[in-house]
């Protein structure tokens, strides 16, 4: 199962196997308190992609077009899907406000779509 989670809400034992899916670390986090057991910054949107969406919703499917190429071309699928199946609960972990457009909400998409 993969869950999203805003990265700035508490950490749940719930939570199982938490991967972080961001290019950028965090504003205000510290590694240290941060409960991740992994940073995936590869799997994230590339620098100019991110910039682009800029967390526009008229943007979202366009977005994912984009982001669904690159992961195609990405080696560190491989490593995630890995991941996935050698843990009954997985969490993405992301920073933006929007719940619902975001590059976590795209790669869970991706990953039950192409796995």
């Amino acid at each position: 199962m993969i869950k999203l989670k805003r990265i700035y809400l508490p950490y749940s034992q719930d939570d199982g196997f938490r991967i972080l899916v961001e290019r950028l670390w965090p504003r205000g986090i510290k590694k240290s308190e941060a409960h991740i057991d992994l940073w995936l910054r590869d799997i994230a949107p590339s620098n100019d992609l991110r910039k682009w969406f800029n967390h526009e919703d008229s943007k979202w499917l366009e977005f994912n077009k984009r982001y669904y190429y690159e992961l195609s071309k990405n080696n560190e699928i491989e490593t995630l899907k890995d991941i996935i199946k050698n843990h009954d609960v997985v969490t993405f972990l992301y920073s933006s406000r929007n719940e619902n457009h975001n590059n976590a909400v795209s790669l869970k998409n991706y990953i039950e779509k192409y796995s």
